[in-house]
């Protein structure tokens, strides 16, 4: 009996470790996707927005993009990650065709996503529940 109490202690234990790990990785990644992709809005936002300004921010947060996508695709749904992959092609299309209210729309709707993905793998009660 004892045995077995400390083993379930210990798993316990590893499986909170675990999640506190994924979850800072989870909040680190979205704060520079974001911050990036925040940056870029207010590229695209300027009355004379730059094109290759706006590209050249857009490869950044692509490359931090999948730095960060190879990371959380261990530990978190691809449905979500195919969610955020979908949104920035969209974003950096409307950045090629220059339709930068399109892109704005895009862009939002991308940091929603990552924003759900790091409330969704929170460790909470009502996640838990």
């Amino acid at each position: 009996m004892y045995r077995e109490l400390i083993i379930i202690i210990i798993v316990i234990f590893m499986i909170v470790i675990g999640n506190v790990i994924t979850q800072n990785n989870t909040i680190e990644a979205v704060g520079q996707i974001s911050g990036q992709l925040t940056t870029l809005r207010q590229e695209i936002e300027k009355e004379e927005a730059s094109q290759e300004k706006a590209k050249k921010q857009m490869e950044k947060v692509e490359e931090i993009w999948k730095e960060k996508y190879c990371q959380m695709a261990f530990y978190i749904e691809h449905n979500e990650l195919e969610k955020v992959q979908t949104e920035l092609t969209k974003l950096k299309a409307d950045i090629d065709m220059e339709e930068y209210a399109q892109g704005v729309e895009n862009l939002e709707n991308c940091i929603f996503i990552l924003e759900h993905i790091k409330d969704k793998s929170a460790l909470k009660v009502v996640n838990i529940f």
